[in-house]
């Protein structure tokens, strides 16, 4: 069985003492590419040098969270631009806007986004985006943009029944993460993964964040992993009522569709 994973934060420091051992599980767990984030415009470099590294197995993202986005400058948008032409940049995020945390003002978010979704329109890459509690000014701007973006995933997909159709609208691709192993939180999203079309659904595990709590057994250090993936995909298969290899085939199309990836040599 193959997976894409199409969301790891792979230069967090969690995974400093041991990331060539972390890569090895997710090979022998079957996921076979990866789309590292990037959350701001330093971990540039060392995205692009572990891309370099495993070049038909990792690709990255390009951009600024919207944590982060107190601190773009006019300069961030020409870097932006720059990295766009890395082979291994295969889209533009992860950007958005985040109203449950406000760590950076909403107007710096929007000016960051609306700044981000410009490039990607130039430049011809997908949007990886990122929303907490702002799915109606995201959806807003979005409909601005949209006619001029060749695509989009609403990363790790926490929100209600209205913005998921609102998103479906407008032909935008929905990821899954952990969140939905989660008995505590992910009720509704269990109940709602069923809506999103096959042609439309993207897996990823958002490691080290979100461990699915429904592995069995956990791992010590309570870190998730890309190797982990799998049992996302157990969780959404059975909400969707579909057979694993169903799931494996269509979310590995989607990924390599929006994302542009090779099919990667065994």
């Amino acid at each position: 069985m193959e997976w894409v994973d199409i969301g790891v934060n792979l230069t967090d420091k969690a995974f400093n003492s041991d990331r060539d051992a972390v890569l090895e599980r997710a090979r022998q767990a079957g996921v076979s590419q990866q789309l590292l984030t990037m959350t701001s415009l330093e971990q540039a470099e060392q995205l692009l040098a572990l891309c370099a590294d495993h070049p038909e197995h990792l690709f990255t993202t390009a951009g600024v969270h919207p944590h982060e986005a107190r601190h773009w400058t006019a300069d961030s948008s020409r870097q932006l631009r720059e990295l766009s032409n890395q082979p291994a940049v295969r889209a533009i995020g992860e950007c958005g806007l985040d109203y449950n945390r406000d760590f950076s003002p909403r107007s710096a978010q929007l000016s960051a986004l609306e700044e981000q979704l410009a490039a990607a329109a130039d430049t011809g890459l997908p949007v990886f985006l990122h929303e907490r509690d702002a799915s109606d000014t995201l959806i807003a701007v979005l409909r601005d943009f949209r006619d001029r973006l060749s695509g989009a995933v609403v990363h790790c997909f926490t929100a209600d029944r209205k913005a998921l159709y609102a998103y479906l609208d407008m032909d935008l691709y929905v990821g899954i993460t952990g969140w939905i192993c989660d008995e505590r939180r992910g009720t509704d999203l269990q109940g709602l993964v069923k809506d999103i079309p096959d042609n439309r659904l993207l897996l990823e595990t958002d490691a080290p964040w979100l461990l699915p709590r429904t592995l069995s057994p956990k791992p010590k250090n309570r870190r998730n992993e890309p190797a982990f993936l799998p049992e996302v995909a157990r969780m959404v298969a059975d909400c969707r009522q579909q057979s694993i290899s169903h799931l494996s085939q269509h979310t590995c199309d989607n990924a390599r569709r929006l994302f542009q990836l090779p099919i990667p040599n065994r």
